[in-house]
């Protein structure tokens, strides 16, 4: 029987190989796109013509890997059985209540969130703030969709929980659309199936779900259409989840989900590049697994340096995967 979006794979080893590239895609694409962050096109072409690997001395994944790797640690301590109440928890216990490191890169929905806390604030009015639509949830949902592999709904579902400690609206929606399509992905869902999925979750209506099928509508006629079609044109900030969102799945469907293609056609569109990186790795990541990561790229990535989150200093992304997927099984056991 040929996997589909709403079955989960029985093999646990192509489980955890689609597991390991999602979330080492992840990192790989967040690495690739930093330096990009926030430049134009002809700013990227202006500084390294096209950008086709790092262009950074020391690679390393952001504030995106190193959120993602705090909402996995969550999915992994407390399972479905996820609550608000453990996130918010969890945001003072790893980020809210410490008083070490500099909190570097952290968008302004983090930034936002973390004052609510440290104000008593408790979920969803914590989530009250003027960013609550950015991609901050978006850049941390793929390890719903792995940890609910094939249960697209369920892998949005946890996105929602998670997310309500810093965000609501189209916030949400953009990262549920990414927790489904990973899950999806994780299940061996063609391209065409991942989008279906991520757009099932999602209010028909919504900005996220208008954008997002702009972008697939115009991934055959590639990246700079893609970009016309759904980037806010003026506006001053790149971490519009709609927006991010729909970049990230248009470059994801304009490389067919081919990884490099996908990762590099985010990176060089700009605006939030770290973020749209990411997210496309992750989709790639699931649908081709870890095999398919070019492997210079992957060994650059080592554990989280702590730079935004201290505490998720050491973690690194292949481990995260594991947690998050079932063992396989004991042969000893099977034998029986």
């Amino acid at each position: 029987m040929t996997a589909t979006a709403s079955t989960a794979p029985r093999n646990t080893a192509a489980l955890r190989e689609r597991a390991r590239g999602a979330l080492l895609g992840l990192a790989v694409g967040d690495a690739l796109g930093a330096p990009a962050e926030n430049l134009r096109p002809s700013e990227i072409r202006a500084r390294w013509g096209r950008i086709t690997g790092y262009v950074a001395d020391r690679p390393a994944g952001t504030d995106d890997t190193e959120y993602a790797i705090f909402s996995g640690l969550l999915l992994a301590r407390h399972g479905a059985g996820l609550t608000p109440a453990h996130v918010e928890a969890a945001w003072h216990e790893w980020i809210a209540d410490r008083d070490e490191g500099p909190f570097r890169g952290a968008g302004f929905s983090e930034r936002g969130t973390l004052e609510n806390l440290r104000r008593g604030l408790a979920a969803p009015i914590s989530a009250q703030h003027r960013h609550a639509w950015s991609d901050g949830l978006a850049m941390r949902a793929a390890p719903h969709g792995v940890f609910a592999a094939g249960r697209p709904a369920e892998a949005a579902r946890l996105a929602a929980v998670d997310g309500s400690v810093s965000h609501d609206g189209e916030g949400l929606y953009g990262g549920q659309a990414v927790a489904a399509g990973v899950a999806a992905a994780m299940a061996g869902a063609p391209v065409v199936a991942v989008v279906a999925a991520a757009l099932a979750v999602v209010p028909d209506d919504s900005w996220t779900a208008r954008s997002l099928r702009r972008a697939v509508t115009a991934a055959h006629r590639g990246e700079r259409a893609v970009r016309s079609a759904v980037v806010v044109g003026g506006y001053p900030w790149t971490d519009l989840a709609p927006e991010a969102v729909a970049l990230a799945f248009g470059a994801y469907a304009a490389a067919g989900g081919d990884f490099a293609d996908a990762v590099l056609t985010a990176v060089n569109m700009g605006r939030d590049a770290d973020t749209t990186a990411a997210v496309a790795g992750a989709l790639a990541g699931a649908t081709r697994g870890a095999a398919a990561i070019p492997a210079a790229w992957a060994a650059a990535i080592g554990p989280a340096r702590g730079t935004c989150l201290p505490a998720m200093a050491g973690h690194h992304v292949l481990d995260l995967a594991d947690l998050l997927t079932p063992p396989a099984p004991d042969p000893a056991e099977t034998r029986r």
